[in-house]
């Protein structure tokens, strides 16, 4: 598939039904509900360490979740609520690891920033720019090493930032993937600020989906604000991935309504700037558009809202009812198997090892 037919791919919309686009607003307004109250919850010390959220990402989160198969693999950043609660996570659990609780997704182990389910296949979180780039590559090639091209298979999705395209790992992990062939999206998520800098200042071509060009993976631009071009744009790039054993990048052009984590307030940004942000705000502008659509009136609109309200007031109950680890497990799973001497001591004990 070369890029025009991406682009021509990406550029047509399935006819949905009034079921599908409610549920697609039912999820971008339980994200929305989750993150900020996350937000509060941090402000109040429920929940400690970075914390990252996805408020004004939810088109681009619930777009690309819905393209994926059950079967396809999903690495993300550590901007990573939002996906896991889209991917299927329990809202509770989502919560618990914020808090740090045993219950939590990574049994309070990850935190913000690590969310993880294997029988979901959401391999991470992962806390490093980057980070995620090469073991995602690795994946596609285990895949590619179970069967021709041609056969429909596995795919892997890997979720970036724009601030991410200008590390070496980006540019070796998207050659290897045009060299081997490999069952692989990239998605980058361009909220125009890697971190507090923006994109043409940092990057020499600031259009980076034409970044995987020079490895011949064909890319495209969508409005990350729009879920039915993110999500269409995600199907076609994965029928790429599964049928033809071929990389595809995709740039999705999402703002964050915050700073770059709950503890940046975010100055560098003009009054412009997120006067913008919050008039492009997906969430409020897909519940209009339902209404004017017929699909919905404001009366149910306003009913979807209490309910996922209530799932989150029951995710926070639930991770503030939730244990907290014993520190007798610290050791626990440091390594995947038993490891001759490794050390077991709490601080202040006296050293006991293995």
């Amino acid at each position: 598939m070369t890029s025009a037919e991406v682009n021509q791919v990406a550029g047509h919309r399935h006819e949905e039904s009034a079921e599908t686009l409610i549920g697609f607003y039912r999820e971008m307004a339980l994200i929305r509900a989750f993150e900020l109250r996350a937000s509060e919850m941090y402000a109040r010390a429920r929940i400690g360490g970075y914390c990252h959220l996805n408020l004004g990402e939810e088109a681009t989160v619930v777009g690309l979740m819905d393209a994926l198969q059950p079967s396809d693999y999903l690495f993300t950043t550590y901007r990573d609520h939002g996906y896991a609660l889209a991917r299927g996570m329990e809202p509770g659990k989502v919560m618990a690891e914020l808090f740090g609780k045993t219950t939590g997704v990574s049994r309070g182990r990850g935190g913000s920033m690590h969310m993880f389910d294997a029988e979901r296949r959401m391999l991470g979180g992962y806390g490093i720019v980057g980070g995620q780039i090469p073991p995602a590559v690795g994946a596609a090639l285990a895949i590619s090493m179970d069967g021709p091209a041609g056969a429909e298979t596995e795919a892997v999705m890997c979720l970036m930032g724009d601030g991410t395209t200008n590390i070496g790992s980006f540019h070796e992990s998207l050659n290897l993937a045009g060299v081997w062939n490999l069952p692989i999206v990239f998605v980058i998520i361009n909220n125009r600020l890697g971190m507090g800098t923006p994109v043409e200042a940092a990057s020499a071509e600031p259009e980076l989906y034409k970044r995987g060009s020079a490895y011949r993976i064909p890319g495209v631009r969508v409005d990350g604000n729009d879920v039915i071009e993110v999500r269409d744009a995600a199907l076609a790039a994965l029928e790429q991935a599964r049928i033809e054993r071929r990389p595809a990048l995709i740039e999705a052009m999402s703002y964050r309504l915050r700073g770059h984590s709950v503890v940046d307030p975010a100055r560098y940004r003009s009054v412009d700037d997120t006067a913008e942000a919050k008039a492009q705000d997906p969430v409020p502008a897909f519940r209009e558009r339902l209404i004017e659509a017929g699909h919905l009136d404001a009366q149910a609109a306003t009913a979807i809202d209490q309910e996922v309200d209530l799932v989150v007031d029951d995710a926070v109950k639930f991770a503030e009812d939730s244990p907290d680890p014993s520190p007798d497990e610290l050791f626990d799973n440091a390594y995947a198997t038993d490891v001759a001497n490794a050390p077991r001591s709490l601080p202040g004990e006296r050293l006991v090892v293995s």
